[in-house]
């Protein structure tokens, strides 16, 4: 009667911010057969700051527990690159755990962190859409990881609703001005910006890995949930980590 059903191969969880519209698209065009993505959220308003994300914290465990109550969720990951940066990975992971204690915490930051680490760069240049409040906070924890940041420029957004609405051309001449010539990676902060739609063409003109925040987030979670596939057109770092 039962077979292993769809999702045998693993099941992954996405705790998104309440006005998130880009990474469901991204996880799931970047999803092997066989592999489950689920997703719930957790409350914020429409204003990315220090202060809003550190009081989203508080929702990160209730979302939690929504994805698969049944304890069959092998990964759990809190998706806002700025939101994991500010509240920290080790509060995020303990969050996550209260909500789904059977699987394996992680967050977009240590997606992020892990990623730069497979492709073995020291000196990365990094474009995000953020205040410089937030600007500020992520190269401290770069720097605090190991990494040494020789630029960073924000677009000075606050509303996530306009991170969504960049159009990918601009971003990519944003990130190429970003970029530094001395910077071994460049990195596209934000999962709500549409980069993983430029990062493959923009990784070819630069000459040098171009990490992204979904494209990282994913190869992350799956390859925490053991699965190994080679995903193409999307950057190096799905390719050949």
């Amino acid at each position: 009667m039962f077979d292993k059903g769809r999702h045998h191969r693993a099941k992954i969880g996405f705790v998104l911010l309440a006005t998130e519209q880009t990474i469901e698209d991204d996880m799931f065009r970047l999803c092997p057969d066989g592999v489950g993505v689920h997703f719930t959220r957790a409350w914020i308003g429409d204003s990315i700051t220090v202060e809003s994300l550190n009081q989203h914290a508080g929702d990160l465990a209730r979302a939690a527990s929504t994805l698969l109550p049944d304890g069959s969720l092998d990964v759990v990951c809190y998706g806002c690159t700025s939101g994991s940066l500010v509240i920290g990975e080790d509060r995020v992971a303990a969050e996550l755990n209260k909500g789904a204690p059977n699987a394996k915490p992680t967050s977009l930051i240590t997606a992020v962190i892990e990623a730069l680490r497979a492709v073995q760069v020291t000196r990365v240049s990094v474009a995000t859409p953020y205040l410089d409040e937030i600007n500020t906070q992520e190269v401290q924890y770069l720097e605090k990881a190991g990494f040494q940041v020789t630029q960073i420029k924000g677009l000075q957004l606050e509303k996530d609703s306009d991170m969504i609405r960049v159009s990918p051309g601009y971003l990519a001449e944003f990130a190429r001005q970003a970029d530094t010539p001395d910077s071994d990676a460049l990195f596209i902060s934000c999962g709500a910006l549409r980069s993983l739609e430029i990062v493959d063409r923009l990784e070819q003109e630069l000459g040098k890995p171009v990490i992204c925040s979904n494209q990282a987030m994913m190869w992350h979670a799956l390859r925490l949930a053991g699965i190994r596939d080679r995903i193409e057109g999307y950057g190096q770092l799905l390719v050949e980590h």
